[in-house]
């Protein structure tokens, strides 16, 4: 028995309510996930007299509720409408009372301007979480290079850059040009090809593969994946030099080693008598990557701590109130229109009921049931006066079967007195007794002259 105590008692602690639960799904999610950047499309825009926004972000198979609460949405600098493209950044979170996932948004801007550097963070941490981006990945550069390989535009600043410096600093180190565009639609295909030139020619220890500096949109052929993983599965070291050293690509960090300008690259790779320099230089690289690690998860657990103490921020709690009462607005409006509703149908069919009732209808109800019956009234009149006729032409046919005047029109007649008496034997009459006789047509007044009683 006491065995199954401590059991009941643990099952007992993770009953939840319903609230309880949904509070804490919320606060996971705002806690690990944090900001995030997404793009996609608005529908459903919603704008109440609030201020807040409410609407839905999706693409081409998904879709998620956002809320974008007026504190935030003044800084909006355009209108935004149902269909357009934007780039958000925003707050995963819960919304409590429905237990619906949503987004609250704290930034929008039209998708364009921010979906290259969209772009850019996707691929960077997918290629990242492959390893293409791991420290045992890379190779250090040769102290004393055979020869050096240049991938870079033929006429651009950034190869007259390193040659001088090559020039200066190893005048007898042989130097071989891929030439390839470094900007523009083809230059990736080209860029890609010029690499594996070289790795098939075997006839350089290190590659450069740089340009001079540039936007982002000059500088994109060196953020496509292909040029990436041609950098990083080059069987030669690779040293990335793209633009200034403000400028980041993603094959700074695939390659080998990056260099914040060409000239630098050029420096880097070429043999120099102040080897301890340049191995400083090197360290100096490292520790900067580092300290830019460590930066990026000192960031990463202020933001954390930044969401946590935000999630204890009344504000978020007077948003999350603010919500409901639009929800609790949307359907009190929505139960005013059904009774609105209700009632018509229901005055309509009080109409109706009246007007089924009123003297007029029923007056011509009466006219009509008048009418049909004296149809057939008539009918029945007409009828009957069939029959009687009929009846009375059968009992004619019957009355012309036993009447005298037929038998009387075979030559037969009937002889009366002149009282009327019908003569049946001789011995009714006397000589010189006048009797009438009765022929088909007609009658005669006889006289009797003799009686034959035989």
């Amino acid at each position: 028995m006491n065995h199954l105590e401590p059991a009941s008692q643990s099952r007992q602690q993770q009953i939840f309510t319903v609230t309880r639960l949904n509070s804490a799904v919320r606060m996971i999610l705002e806690q690990d996930l944090g900001l995030v950047w997404l793009t996609g499309e608005l529908s459903n825009l919603a704008m109440p007299s609030s201020g807040h926004w409410y609407f839905s972000l999706k693409d081409m198979s998904a879709q998620v509720r956002c809320a974008m609460f007026k504190g935030n949405n003044r800084r909006v600098p355009f209108r935004p409408q149902d269909g357009m493209q934007v780039l958000v950044q925003a707050r995963v979170s819960l919304y409590e009372p429905r237990g619906d996932y949503q987004l609250i948004i704290e930034s929008m801007q039209p998708a364009g301007d921010g979906m290259l550097a969209l772009r850019f963070e996707e691929l960077k941490r997918r290629l990242g979480a492959e390893g293409l981006f791991d420290e045992g990945r890379k190779r250090p550069l040769p102290r004393e290079p055979r020869a050096v390989g240049l991938v870079t535009s033929a006429t651009g600043a950034a190869l007259h850059d390193m040659l001088t410096v090559l020039e200066r600093r190893a005048p007898d180190l042989p130097v071989f040009i891929y030439p390839t565009q470094v900007q523009g639609s083809a230059a990736t295909a080209q860029i890609v090809s010029a690499i594996m030139l070289a790795n098939r020619r075997a006839e350089v220890d290190v590659l450069i593969v740089g340009r001079g500096g540039g936007s982002l949109e000059d500088l994109w052929c060196f953020n496509e994946e292909a040029v990436v993983r041609a950098i990083a599965g080059s069987a030669i070291p690779v040293v990335s030099a793209v633009g200034h050293e403000v400028d980041v690509t993603i094959s700074d960090f695939a390659a080998d080693l990056r260099a914040p300008t060409p000239s630098a690259a050029a420096e880097l790779v070429a043999p120099d008598r102040r080897t301890r320099a340049q191995r400083l230089e090197h360290l100096r690289q490292r520790l900067t990557q580092a300290m830019s690690r460590h930066q990026v998860a000192a960031r990463h657990g202020f933001v954390l701590l930044q969401k946590r103490l935000d999630h204890q921020d009344p504000k978020r709690r007077l948003e999350q109130q603010s919500q409901r009462l639009d929800e609790l607005d949307r359907r009190l409006q929505q139960h005013l229109r059904d009774r609105l509703h209700q009632g018509e149908r229901r005055l309509a069919g009080l109409a109706m009921r009246l007007q089924a009732r009123s003297p007029e209808k029923r007056l011509a109800i009466g006219k009509r049931r008048h009418q049909l019956a004296e149809e057939r009234l008539h009918a029945l009149i007409a009828k009957r006066q069939d029959l009687a006729r009929h009846r009375l032409a059968m009992l004619g046919a019957r009355l012309d079967g036993i009447s005298p005047l037929a038998t009387l029109g075979r030559g037969y007649a009937i002889v009366r007195t002149p009282s009327g008496e019908v003569i049946r034997r001789a011995s009714q009459v006397n000589a010189g007794q006048t009797l009438v006789t009765t022929l088909a047509e007609g009658a005669l007044r006889v006289r009797v002259d003799e009686v034959d009683n035989r």
